[in-house]
């Protein structure tokens, strides 16, 4: 579990970067419009003892401070021992669990109905725009996710009785690929179409040399963990986040 944990936690800086970020030790800090929680956190790429941990934390409070941004953790497996006790004793709030899926890619072929953009089209934006978590700050990072994203990207919409239906975005990097934004209109539910999308994206990345597809989705999402189990996926390790906002003068 513990190479694929940090193989994942390298795909998911890769997939989701910032425009801004800086290392402290074995934490990377990375500083967007303070919209989605990955592109807007500290969190550590080495679990072994951090004695120099208390102070560590308190430069990357000043860090995310200086940029006018609450002060977030990503609890993972990789965290040095003592993190989360520390953060809890400096005041930070317990965030809701995602779960870290991942396996090999399921079975797939083209889609008729599923087109890939180079970046998230307007169509793109508008299906995405209907998933009840996105926020002004999530959108506006979205819109300039390609000119940051190294790995190749697909923003993916399927069009159902002539209308965008469903969406989906997939970074393909190395033999990883990982899905994210995965929204369908209300009217449009429960007819299958994420798994038709989800699909669709392996066969992209898979003719880009990804063998393994890997989702994060958070706990209480019965919906999405359905379908990532329907598509083969296992759950490899669970995240939460430690949150101090931002303090007013």
């Amino acid at each position: 579990m513990g190479d694929e944990t940090t193989a994942l936690e390298r795909a998911c800086l890769t997939a989701l970067p910032a425009p801004r970020q800086a290392f402290d030790g074995n934490f990377v800090a990375k500083l967007f419009l303070g919209g989605t929680g990955r592109a807007n956190a500290a969190s550590s790429l080495d679990p072994a003892p951090d004695p120099a941990l208390a102070s560590r934390i308190a430069r990357i409070e000043a860090l995310y401070a200086r940029h006018g941004l609450a002060c977030r953790f990503r609890l993972t497996p990789l965290d040095p021992p003592g993190l989360e006790p520390l953060l809890a004793a400096c005041g930070y709030a317990e965030g809701d669990e995602t779960i870290v899926h991942a396996g090999p890619l399921p079975p797939h072929g083209a889609d008729a109905a599923v087109r890939r953009f180079d970046g998230p089209e307007p169509g793109w934006m508008a299906v995405v725009a209907t998933a009840e978590y996105q926020t002004e700050a999530r959108r506006a990072e979205k819109l300039q996710l390609p000119e940051l994203l190294a790995a190749p990207g697909g923003w993916f919409v399927l069009r159902e009785g002539g209308v965008e239906a469903a969406c989906l975005f997939a970074v393909a990097d190395g033999p990883y690929c990982g899905i994210f934004d995965l929204a369908t209109r209300p009217e449009f539910r429960r007819r299958g179409l994420g798994d038709r999308l989800v699909r669709a994206a392996a066969h992209w990345a898979a003719g880009l040399g990804a063998t393994r597809l890997w989702a994060q989705v958070a706990s209480t999402n019965a919906a999405s963990l359905a379908l990532q189990r329907r598509v083969g996926l296992t759950e490899a390790y669970r995240y939460r986040y430690r949150t101090k906002p931002v303090t007013v003068p």
